[in-house]
């Protein structure tokens, strides 16, 4: 493997590569960007703790300058963020000089799986294997190795999927951004985290599998997520008390029930266009209505629902790559679907109220004028990254799901200009608004104790 200065580390922007939202940025911006993206993958570790909570500095100033933040803003978000960092580890070396030897995969990366110590490790590999193929299309070769062919990687896809997402977005931006060291950074983010998750997601899709001819009378996603609600026993599965409300709650106590569910998710592979606008208007539409369904509240978004639509992204990217097989789209598309499920349970199912959304008053109703101007209110909000990537996924959605709207597709539940833009403000006032900046499982009562009445 290569030595640490000839690893491909180096970060670069330019002022038409804004991702989704396809805007022109500056050339100060793009230089500020590529400067700080640059600077914490050298500084800084994945997490940020020892509970593992995760570094968001790279999805943040990302979402800040794919939605037209100034250089200003950028350098703001990094500095304020910067400062409670863990420093980057040392790899592991054999024979005190021999980089930790991860060949053959996966046998030999086995025993180091899940461990956060060994993230540097991971990270040089990843980036070793993409500067080792060394052509034009290097990082999806290495994609295409180690997380979309079967077998052996599905260990590294189902890690993907853990930790609330986060592997998976922080892989989302390295290729919607076309920058292979973040690709290396989720692919080595994805190798630390846990594969417990696997026994839900491939549980469920061996069953889907057993029952594969069964598509008559197919749910859409609101329809299985009314489902979950109605089950007793999967939205009641969860406890405030839990730790971790999915591991502990819904896959301790309904475990079979929230397979069984999960199993009737089915994408074909014709329909992986049309079903990924549905799964990500399904999980704006639920994290949404779930903010305003508390009678007396202030309006918040739940952190975990917020991180399902914060993801949404990743589907449209991948959708756009045509070496990925439409097979291999699916199927990511059903895990998806699935994780949402499963988490709306895990937040105690809350109420959703299509009405009480689209009654909902902005608290600035003249605060920008379109979607995008309205989002740009976050630039200067001072997080960690999720408002924005919040409100950056919420315009995507709106973009990606007006053709369906235009159809007339019935499975749409957050359509109209006027829905749109109060889910837009609601997004932005909701952090802006006195209190926590997010609500922690919606569904419980207790989680609004300390929210500020209205």
């Amino acid at each position: 493997m290569a030595s640490t200065t000839d690893l491909p580390y180096k970060m670069h922007v330019t002022p038409d590569n804004t991702g989704l939202w396809h805007i022109k940025q500056t050339d100060d911006a793009a230089k500020k960007v590529s400067e700080l993206l640059q600077e914490d993958i050298e500084k800084h570790h994945v997490f940020f703790n020892q509970d593992g909570f995760h570094n968001h500095i790279p999805h943040h100033l990302l979402a800040l300058y794919g939605t037209g933040a100034p250089a200003s803003a950028l350098q703001s978000a990094y500095d304020s963020n910067a400062t409670y960092q863990r420093a980057t580890l040392p790899s592991h070396t054999t024979n005190k000089t021999t980089p930790l030897n991860l060949h053959p995969w996966p046998a030999a990366a086995a025993p180091y799986l899940g461990r956060e110590e060994y993230y540097p490790d991971f990270l040089r590999f990843f980036q070793s294997e993409i500067e080792t193929i060394g052509n034009s299309s290097s990082w999806q070769a290495v994609l295409t190795r180690y997380l979309f062919l079967s077998n052996d990687n599905d260990d590294l896809l189902v890690r993907l999927f853990a930790g609330f997402l986060h592997p998976l977005i922080q892989l989302m931006y390295g290729v919607e951004w076309q920058q292979e060291a973040i690709v290396a950074e989720g692919l080595a983010q994805a190798a630390v985290h846990s594969a417990e998750i696997g026994g839900f997601l491939l549980g469920a899709e061996r069953l889907a599998a057993a029952s594969s001819h069964a598509q008559q009378g197919q749910k859409t996603v609101m329809e299985l997520m009314a489902e979950v609600r109605r089950d007793e026993k999967l939205a009641g599965a969860a406890r405030n008390g839990d730790a971790n409300k999915v591991r502990d709650g819904v896959l301790a106590r309904a475990k079979e029930e929230m397979i069984a569910l999960a199993a009737r998710v089915r994408v074909r592979p014709e329909e992986v266009e049309e079903k990924t606008a549905e799964m990500f208007d399904a999980a704006v539409f639920v994290a949404a209505a779930a903010a305003v369904g508390k009678e007396g509240k202030q309006p918040k978004f739940d952190f975990f629902l917020m991180h399902h639509v914060n993801s949404g992204p990743f589907f449209v990217t991948l959708n756009a790559q045509d070496w990925i097989p439409v097979e291999t789209k699916a199927r990511l598309l059903e895990w998806k679907i699935r994780m949402d499920l499963l988490q709306y349970a895990a937040r105690g199912a809350p109420e959703l109220s299509g009405e009480k959304l689209a009654s909902y008053q902005p608290r600035k109703p003249n605060a920008g004028g379109s979607l995008a101007e309205t989002i740009a209110r976050l630039h200067t909000f001072p997080d960690d990254g999720h408002s924005i990537k919040l409100g950056r996924a919420a315009v995507i959605c709106r973009n990606l799901c007006k053709k369906y709207e235009d159809e007339g597709k019935d499975w749409l539940v957050v359509k109209g200009d006027d829905m749109w833009d109060r889910v837009c403000h609601l997004i932005v006032d909701s952090v802006e608004a006195p209190g926590s900046t997010w609500v922690r499982s919606t569904g419980f009562d207790e989680a609004w104790k300390d929210i500020p009445d209205v």
